[in-house]
């Protein structure tokens, strides 16, 4: 289980894990899970034009999924961004059909894109990862504060002349970057989920934002070696482990929220901020 070809896949999934806990901690706080659920949408289809193309897979990813970012974020400002996010799914869904129907690897590029293959990562796929991972890693650093203002007290952050257009624009690009870095590994489907529910489950444990973000990577990690494990155990497919256990992940979450409550240890005096608030605007 960690020797020969199984040392990539401990590697990349351990790197994709990290990702999808920090971008996706911001995801689930801005309200972002349509956006980051088309936006893989998009990778795919850029991913099955490269294959179609003869080209690194990587490169239609990184350009298609930039693409859908930039389309939701600059038309999603002037209409309904709900309604401009589902067209972009859709179209972005039929090129990939299109694609993937012309070339001769038809079954496999649709279960490898969509569903990751993440046991069999090439030692040629192991930098570029590593560099997008770090650069998205990098990003979320440098945007925290910002994005936490933006993302819990808009007024306060438009008073402090962050434009929530400018900030919404610039986390999506961060949404496409480490959209490439998981879906050759997770696929564009599960990459949503793991993007989502360890976030999800980790912001129903705590209000606390610099602990939620490591409740976050940790439940990620945890899900993503879990499913590696009992798949290479079991030979059933990473990708059901990783859905199952993400949503899982969630449902513990939430149960663990609501006993909690009902112990009268979740609850906030009168007056008393907001623990995420309180670190946006420190």
């Amino acid at each position: 289980m960690f020797s020969g070809f199984m040392v990539n896949t401990w590697i990349v999934a351990t790197i994709v894990a990290v990702v999808a806990g920090v971008v996706g901690f911001f995801v689930v706080l801005r309200g972002s899970a349509f956006p980051a659920h088309a936006i893989p949408k998009g990778a795919f289809a850029g991913a099955a034009g490269a294959s179609l193309l003869g080209i690194n897979t990587l490169i239609g990813l990184g350009v298609f999924s930039l693409l859908a970012a930039l389309g939701i974020g600059r038309l999603g400002r002037r209409g309904r961004s709900d309604v401009v996010t589902a067209l972009t799914l859709v179209l972005m869904l039929a090129l990939g059909a299109a694609f993937l129907s012309r070339t001769s690897q038809y079954e496999p590029e649709i279960y490898s894109l969509l569903f990751g293959e993440i046991l069999g990562v090439s030692t040629t796929e192991l930098v570029p990862v590593a560099v997008l991972g770090v650069l998205c890693i990098a990003a979320v650093a440098v945007l925290y504060r910002p994005l936490m203002l933006s993302s819990v007290v808009p007024e306060i952050a438009e008073a402090k002349g962050i434009r929530d257009y400018r900030m919404q624009m610039i986390f999506l690009v961060v949404v496409a970057a480490a959209t490439t870095v998981t879906v050759p590994v997770v696929g564009a489907l599960l990459m949503f989920s793991l993007m989502i529910g360890p976030p999800a489950a980790a912001r129903a444990l705590t209000s606390r934002p610099p602990l939620a973000m490591l409740l976050s990577v940790v439940i990620a990690l945890v899900t993503v070696w879990a499913a590696i494990a009992i798949s290479y155990r079991s030979n059933w497919p990473v990708g059901f482990f990783v859905g199952t256990f993400g949503a899982l992940s969630y449902a513990l979450g939430r149960a663990a929220a609501a006993l909690r409550r009902k112990g009268g240890k979740g609850g906030k005096g009168a007056g008393q901020q907001s623990p995420a608030i309180a670190a946006a605007t420190s």
